[in-house]
């Protein structure tokens, strides 16, 4: 006798078959898409408010499809920070190619799993494609693998844990079976400027971050070379293509080339950075990724790809997959790429489809004339607040963050809060060497330079406010 109630079931099969569902998402998303270079930044007071209209105890009873996609419609798209937009210069935030957008809004309805190609051969494939053109944009050789994370902070994490799997091996200890206890030590070294994202990886792995052997930065937060310690065997040496806040690139000729002579494993850190390699004019700044063992970076800053995507390329694929191991007698291996050998997860969405997609779209050319369109905005809005009395530009605008300050910590507080309150753009705040600083990344393939002129008017007028305010 069967006591299931078939109703809700019936229900959504009728769901998945009503065009007007989804064509009513599409609608809302267009409209969405259409008004986001007019769209407040930040949502105004009133759209943060009417967020109150989610709150409800857990419903006891099925809701219609319909009208829970006009709530978020309604009250949802009002509360959203319009990141696709070109005035968002805040946390280094991509923007979103459109290809790359319209193949995650088909990839949706796949709702493919990444983990072996028996689930997606699709997946498989283009995972398998893209490896290629990493290796080649980024002038790697055929050893290097990649991994498709949710993002950098991901790919640090795999990157250090395939570094601390061969060195513990080297020294013929097991990390996978004997676990960390009684373990031989390792050691981290890396600049005193590291992104926090490093610190968490060091801190998830069980390094530990007060055993880190920090080295001094100069005045862009660039490693000093000099001041490295003789490396060995038994270190991880972490360096960086694009400081958080000044933009800066470490010498990874010069430090990689006498960090491998010494033994060490280097992983590069090159969230929005790495993607400089991109660009004839500003590929200098990479010169020597090729020497590292890992290296972290993300889609869905510079690149543009819609968020999540990270990826972590390792020199040495023994060392990442026996890391990441997975086993089980219910997994099907085939001699295609099986994604779960490459990343924590088994279960992992389908973020390939996107990727593939939007550097299908931009190509070699493509990536590289959208990289020079950041940095040539960074240098306008550099050159634009020298003409302003009041600010200081701290940082040498070599890629796409630009750093400036006023005359005090209080003022440069207050125009920041200005500035965000106006809804015009939206930057963020940070330290740099004990100083409050206004931090401005340019990570948006759509920033133009009317963005920019609108976005300094607002900076002048946001500076102006905060003088008369203190002066009361």
């Amino acid at each position: 006798m069967e006591y299931y109630n078939y109703s809700l079931q019936k229900r959504m099969f009728k769901d998945f078959k009503k065009k007007s569902l989804f064509n009513m998402s599409l609608k809302f998303g267009l409209r969405y898409l259409a008004e986001s270079s007019k769209r407040d930044i930040f949502p105004s007071k009133i759209a943060i408010e009417n967020l109150h209209e989610f709150d409800e105890t857990f419903p006891e009873k099925p809701a219609s499809a319909e009208n829970i996609i006009k709530k978020l419609n309604r009250f949802g798209s009002p509360a959203t920070v319009t990141q696709i937009g070109g005035r968002y210069f805040g946390f280094v935030c991509g923007s979103a190619v459109p290809a790359g957008l319209a193949a995650k809004n088909l990839a949706t309805f796949w709702d493919q799993n990444s983990a072996m190609y028996v689930l997606s051969p699709i997946t498989s494939k283009l995972e398998s494609i893209v490896e290629n053109w990493i290796r080649d944009i980024f002038h790697l050789s055929d050893g290097y693998v990649t991994s498709f994370l949710s993002g950098s902070s991901m790919a640090t994490f795999c990157g250090l844990a395939a570094a601390r799997y061969r060195l513990l091996e080297r020294m013929h200890w097991d990390i996978g079976t004997k676990g960390l206890n009684n373990a031989p030590p390792l050691r981290i070294v890396t600049g005193r400027q590291a992104h926090s994202t490093v610190l968490k990886a060091v801190s998830l792995l069980g390094f530990g971050t007060e055993h880190i052997e920090w080295v001094d930065v100069d005045e862009q937060g660039r490693i000093k070379a000099d001041k490295i310690p003789f490396l060995d065997d038994k270190t991880i040496l972490i360096l960086q293509a694009g400081n958080v806040n000044s933009g800066s690139f470490d010498d990874f000729n010069s430090i990689c080339t006498k960090a491998k002579e010494q033994g060490a494993w280097i992983h590069i850190d090159g969230a929005f950075g790495l993607w400089a390699a991109a660009s004839e004019r500003l590929n200098h700044l990479t010169n020597g990724i090729e020497i590292g063992d890992s290296l972290s970076v993300d889609g869905h800053k510079t690149l543009n790809t819609p968020y999540d995507c990270g990826l972590l390329i390792c020199g040495d694929k023994d060392a990442l997959k026996s890391a990441l191991h997975m086993s089980g007698s219910y997994i099907v291996t085939s001699e295609n790429r099986d994604g779960m050998f490459y990343t924590p997860e088994m279960s992992r969405r389908s973020r390939i489809i996107e990727l593939w997609a939007t550097m299908k779209s931009l190509g070699k050319e493509g990536i590289g004339q959208m990289v020079e369109n950041m940095h040539e905005r960074a240098v306008q809005f550099r050159d634009s607040l020298k003409g302003i009395e009041g600010f200081t530009v701290l940082n040498d605008v070599v890629f796409n963050q630009v750093i400036i300050t006023c005359k005090s910590d209080e003022l440069t507080a207050k125009t920041l809060k200005n500035i965000q309150d106006s809804r015009i753009c939206w930057v963020g705040g940070s330290q740099w060497f004990g100083r409050k600083v206004i931090r401005i990344s340019i990570s948006s393939w759509s920033t133009t330079i009317e963005d920019v002129k609108k976005s300094v008017r607002s900076f002048a007028d946001s500076l102006s406010k905060a003088e008369k305010e203190i002066s009361k």
